[in-house]
């Protein structure tokens, strides 16, 4: 997908999609021009066929099929002899980072344009030059593609990220990649607790479209979701929390990065800068949407630049995100309210070959008669069960334990087994019934 001329509309953005679909079962869903979408309307399609500067020789200094961030990203058409002086206002470079081709939009109003590297500018003659976009406006449409994994309960974890930017890596194709690998590792789980949906468009206008036909669907069913972007480069994880800032997965995430789970940081929600959660977390909306970066955006010096290029990015880094990513997820799918099924009184633990039979010096520190563990399974046990009231999450109970909600992991999956111990619920219960 590297190479393709992507945009908010058109053929580029269809490739992209198409390509993915051959690894997530994508529904490709379309917006006609001029059609509203809560607040905005959907543009024309950008249609791009090529783009050039010839100097007075006819030599090309600029040539689009050699890049195609040498244009302006849905530049109008213009087919001039100018001189360099009319020219210049016309091209953008990056003084700061003299060989990168810096990359360039102008979407909702029409303009023509050019991007280049600031040292081949510098090298430019006085004279006469061509430019030359040959483009156009169309009535169109908006794509994008979502799929949904069902769950046993219709409550939902959306997983989103954008596609519209072209020959950049860390900044867009990092989030398509790694939300197609947790699509198939989440397929390949055993169970699934929540329903999984998963959405790729085109930033900003691609979210808001799908806000507008599935904003109402979104608010009945969501319970937490994340937006998956810039996860390339050899940085720590980075998570930004949701508008509420106490959704379950802001809370779980805080959780395993304080706890030294996963080595990470975590960024307050603003709406001045970010990518899709703002749309998500728009007041109207309010959604439990966090956003997963690594390598953030606007943080590194090749950002929106020709230099955000695979080597940047790095597919080991993206791996990396995906794996901590998916444990966030899945122990979002453990955590919530769980209930003791004998809560009068301390269970007899014995029975269930959950406690040792024989209290001697030589077994004082087992947890039973299988482990020895200093007691600390042990000391869980009675935590979990006795806090397991309905009214303390999980994620509580770690914390009451002073230890990382995946240290008591198993030791949930062996009381539920032993039939002491049920759920995880969404939602508070009471033990009186």
């Amino acid at each position: 997908m590297f190479p393709i001329c992507r945009s908010i509309t058109g053929e580029g953005l269809r490739e992209s999609l198409n390509i993915l679909s051959k690894y997530i079962p994508l529904e490709i869903q379309s917006f006609k021009t001029g059609e509203n979408v809560l607040n905005w309307e959907i543009p024309p399609e950008w249609v791009i066929r090529d783009a050039w500067i010839k100097d007075k020789e006819g030599r090309k200094v600029v040539d689009f099929k050699e890049s195609n961030l040498h244009v302006v990203n849905y530049s109008a058409p213009i087919n001039k002899k100018i001189t360099l002086e009319e020219l210049t206002p016309y091209i953008h470079t990056k003084a700061n980072l003299p060989e990168a081709i810096p990359y360039a939009i102008s979407y909702y109003k029409k303009r023509w344009g050019f991007c280049m590297e600031y040292s081949k500018f510098n090298e430019l003659k006085e004279g006469k030059y061509h430019a030359f976009i040959d483009s156009e406006f169309i009535d169109g449409e908006l794509n994008l593609g979502y799929a949904l994994l069902k769950g046993e309960s219709k409550k939902e974890i959306l997983i989103s990220s954008y596609l519209c930017h072209p020959s950049m890596a860390n900044n867009e194709l990092s989030g398509p990649i790694a939300l197609a690998f947790l699509y198939n590792r989440i397929l390949k789980w055993e169970s699934r607790r929540f329903t999984y949906r998963f959405v790729l468009n085109p930033e900003t206008i691609g979210s808001i479209a799908y806000l507008s036909r599935y904003g109402d669907e979104l608010v009945k069913n969501m319970y937490s979701g994340i937006i998956l972007t810039c996860l390339g480069g050899d940085k720590n994880l980075s998570y930004k929390k949701s508008r509420r800032g106490t959704s379950p997965i802001d809370r779980i995430t805080a959780h395993l990065f304080d706890s030294k789970v996963l080595n990470g940081s975590i960024r307050e929600f603003t709406p001045i800068s970010g990518s899709d959660e703002r749309q998500y977390c728009s007041p109207g909306f309010n959604l439990p949407v966090g956003q997963f970066a690594k390598l953030v955006y606007g943080t590194y010096k090749e950002y929106h630049t020709s230099l955000d290029n695979k080597e940047l990015m790095g597919i080991e880094n993206v791996l990396k995100s995906v794996d901590e990513i998916e444990l966030v997820l899945k122990i979002n799918e453990y955590n919530g309210y769980y209930m003791n099924l004998h809560p009068y009184g301390e269970i007899k633990l014995d029975e269930y070959e959950l406690y040792p039979d024989m209290n001697a010096p030589s077994n004082r520190g087992n947890s039973n008669n299988n482990t020895t563990d200093g007691r600390k399974e042990l000391n869980y046990i009675l935590m979990i069960l006795n806090y397991s009231d309905g009214e303390h999450s999980l994620l509580d109970i770690a914390k009451k334990c002073n230890c990382s909600i995946v240290d008591l992991i198993p030791i949930i999956d062996k009381l539920k087994a032993k039939k002491v111990l049920e759920g995880p619920y969404f939602e508070k219960r009471s033990i009186r019934i």
